[in-house]
């Protein structure tokens, strides 16, 4: 029991109508009694039409653009009419809160990192920088200038080899993803022809770390004012989407020791506070965990961790941020996570390569915990992420659809229970 009087607002700037972590703050935080708001980038999102929203707002803005943000969330603040606490979902909500957040401080609590890190740490190039500075185990790596810039790399470090977008926060109109496995020469010629402009000082290249089994991990964790981290959580990705370099679509809480003590240990020396998602993958040519990817945010597969105190990260942010202590509690292992969604396509690729057999894949599903879209208490969301997955299979080989509306540069309250449960009209 702990004192839930402080709203909660879902902070997003990146237009994915179907992001499963925001839905899952929404749930963890609402369940437990704490009124939330969100922001949503469509009125038929999924997660803008949980049972746990007490309000919502249709906003898009552009995430270069911080003065346009800070004045929408000034007159967000202005409608919950109190102090708030506000999450970010994203890396771009992150980094402009660590650069731009202050003068917010008045009507919302968040985490304050050193105002560069965020950038710093979820920038793909510029955390390899700092990994090499600092000595943390990492993939190598370059980013591309040029082609002949590619090709040397590739010659250097052979194929397979992954390609990541620097700023990844950044919009690219949808032509490429965010990180790929390139299997030759033709694929990185592909990728660096659509790429376009970005592709210069815009496109890293990674050496390719042979996986398997129970060699991709992950680290969740939130960070107090003096980076103590408490809960701090390990766990094994057992499928992505897309396979191999996408997100989690199934995992699995694991305890690791000397993963966790190699976490935490860089979350101190870089001075860290709030909520934070690594990956790593275990290198079996030297014995080491190697850092792939730095989230300086809550990740989406976030509701896998829970301890026996009943925590998640989310849950702890909170606790933390309106003066609450926070609970020590020992996590729950084994506790299995799936995104429903993705994970189908994502089985049917260790399928067709023969890393999953059917009785594997039954097996896995009947051990799932929770699920990122299904909740018996709360099933509309479901419902519309399968009719967005529908819409957009059929749409697909005709058109795509637009991610940002331009209409929503300035956000739009949608009618919601405000806190006495009455009806509160559009602002």
């Amino acid at each position: 029991m702990f004192d839930t009087t402080t709203p909660a607002v879902v902070f997003k700037l990146d237009p994915n109508v179907l992001h499963h972590g925001g839905l899952g703050v929404i749930r963890s935080l609402g369940r437990a009694g704490v009124p939330v708001y969100a922001v949503h980038e469509d009125s038929l999102a999924p997660a803008a039409h949980s049972r746990y929203v007490r309000g919502r707002w249709l906003w898009s803005p552009d995430p270069e653009d911080p003065e346009a943000i800070r004045f929408g969330l000034m007159r967000l603040a202005q409608r919950i009419g109190r102090t708030a606490v506000l999450i970010p979902t994203d890396d771009a909500a992150a980094i402009f809160l660590a650069e731009h957040g202050d003068p917010l401080r008045m009507w919302f609590q968040f985490a304050q990192p050193p105002h560069d890190l965020p950038r710093q740490v979820a920038g793909k190039y510029t955390m390899y920088q700092l990994c090499r500075r600092l000595g943390v185990p990492c993939a190598q790596a370059r980013l591309v200038g040029a082609w002949d810039e590619a090709l040397e790399f590739a010659d250097q470090v052979g194929y397979p080899l992954v390609a990541k977008l620097a700023a990844p926060w950044q919009p690219t109109g949808g032509r490429v993803r965010s990180t790929t496995i390139v299997a030759d020469e033709g694929g990185l010629a592909a990728l660096y022809r659509d790429c376009g402009r970005a592709a210069v000082g815009g496109l890293m290249l990674q050496e390719f770390i042979p996986g398997g089994p129970g060699y991709d991990w992950f680290f969740h964790g939130y960070c107090d004012a003096d980076s103590v981290c408490r809960p701090a959580f390990t766990g094994v990705k057992e499928r992505s989407y897309p396979a191999h370099a996408g997100l989690t679509s199934l995992g699995r809480c694991a305890e690791n020791e000397s993963l966790l003590r190699s976490a935490t240990t860089l979350l101190e020396k870089l001075s860290y506070t709030g909520i934070v998602d690594l990956d790593f993958r275990w290198d079996d040519r030297d014995q080491q965990y190697k850092l792939l990817d730095f989230n300086p945010r809550l990740g989406a597969q976030f509701r896998l961790f829970r301890d026996s105190a009943g925590l998640d990260v989310a849950l702890a942010s909170y606790l933390d941020l309106t003066g609450q202590p926070v609970p020590v509690g020992r996590p729950e292992v084994g506790r299995r996570f799936q995104v429903e969604n993705y994970d189908p396509i994502a089985a049917l690729r260790y399928w067709s390569s023969g890393e999953l057999g059917l009785r594997s894949w039954a097996g896995s599903n009947r051990r799932v915990h929770e699920r990122a879209w299904f909740a018996r208490d709360d099933l509309l969301p479901f419902a519309l992420m399968c009719t967005w997955m529908v819409c957009r299979a059929v749409a697909r080989p005709w058109r795509r659809r637009r991610t940002r509306h331009p209409e929503l540069a300035e956000p739009q309250y949608v009618p919601g229970r405000n806190y006495d449960g009455g009806r509160v009209g559009k602002g």
